[in-house]
Order: structure tokens, then C-alpha cells, then sequence
């Protein structure tokens, strides 16, 4: 598969129906306007490098393998690029209600594959200094933001606020009482180690 737009450094993996102007549109079930891949299959059809942003909504706990996907969203990718993640959080009914859900994320899904350099870690983060299961991947990326989101009901979005003083806190001890719907992650590219 080859991409028209070469000028289109953007992809959205996973697309279903959400077909972007501009943007690489890419997914395993032909929804009219996206290209077709079996997302599963690895390499992707991109060369590595070659992408400055990419959006993956609702798609990477569909997926089989998740340090397969990681390594291969990190491959397709341009150091710095921007990947924008959104999941469903393993505990609520987004996740263990849908069969074909076969990854749980929670909000320290991808600390095994993050850049820690030049940063101080938190009492609770400790850990990240030592062993880190990772399988080995060469994928890194500065985790610049990991939030909950607790609701798509406007009367229950002030407690975004809230959960997300502290989320890995917040995830630890008070997710069975207040369950968020999503997980979403921006993470940066880290190829320059």
C-alpha cells in the first residue's frame, strides 16, 4: 500500500468511522475513505520515520500483541512525533463489556516504554530507575500527559478534575468507587537516546 498524499505526515490508526481530511486513514475494515491494513500484520506499510502525529482512538486494546503495536507505532514514527491515545480504562464497562477488548490499559500502561531521562520521579516511580519489562523494544517516549476521563456525560465531567490530581494515586486506591470510562495519553517520540 502506498500513500497518495505524501505530503500527509498524519495518521490515524484505527480510524473506523472518523476519516480526517489530511490525514492517512488507516484501519482493517473498509469504512469509505480509509486505507486498508491488518493492523495486526507487522511492519506496517510506512516507511520508518515517516509520521509526525498520529491518533489511535479505541483502537490499541483491540489489538493483539501490545509491545508489538508500541514498537511499531514508535518505528513509523519521527523523533518528537505526537501520538495521541485514547483507551478504555480496564475496569469500566467500556472495556469488560466489549468482547473483542483484549488489552487492559490503566494510567501506567506505557511507563515501561518511558524516556525518564532529566526528569525527577515521583516517591511511587522509583521502581522506573531499575527493571522495566519492556521485552526488550527500543521504543521510548516522554509520557507527557496520562488523565483520566471519567464520564461523556456533561453533569459528571467536573470530577476529570479531581481524579486527576493525582491519577496514579487516584487509580490505585479509588477507581472501584469512581470508575473512569477512558484512559488518554499524549505521548513524544524519543528516538535520540
Amino acid at each position: 500500500m502506498r500513500d497518495d498524499t505524501e505530503s500527509s505526515r498524519r495518521l490515524n490508526v484505527g480510524c473506523g468511522l472518523d476519516i480526517r481530511p489530511g490525514w492517512i486513514n488507516l484501519d482493517s475494515v473498509n469504512y469509505g475513505g480509509n486505507q486498508l491494513c491488518d493492523l495486526n500484520q507487522y511492519p506496517w506499510p510506512f516507511e520508518a520515520n515517516h509520521f509526525d502525529e498520529v491518533y489511535a482512538s479505541h483502537i490499541l486494546e483491540h489489538m493483539g500483541n501490545f509491545n508489538a503495536v508500541v514498537t511499531e507505532l514508535w518505528r513509523v514514527c519521527k523523533h518528537d512525533a505526537v501520538i495521541t491515545v485514547r483507551v478504555p480504562f480496564f475496569l469500566s464497562t467500556k472495556f469488560y463489556s466489549e468482547p473483542d477488548h483484549r488489552i487492559p490499559f490503566g494510567i501506567r500502561s506505557f511507563d515501561n516504554y518511558e524516556d525518564i531521562r532529566g526528569r525527577s520521579l515521583r516517591f511511587y516511580e522509583k521502581w522506573k530507575l531499575g527493571h522495566r519489562t519492556n521485552y526488550g523494544s527500543p521504543a521510548r517516549f516522554v509520557v507527557e500527559s496520562k488523565r483520566f476521563h471519567f464520564s461523556n456525560f456533561a453533569a459528571l465531567r467536573w470530577l476529570n478534575g479531581i481524579i486527576n490530581l493525582e491519577p496514579v494515586l487516584f487509580e490505585r486506591f479509588f477507581a472501584t468507587l469512581l470508575t473512569p470510562e477512558e484512559v488518554h495519553f499524549r505521548l513524544r517520540v524519543s528516538k535520540k537516546l
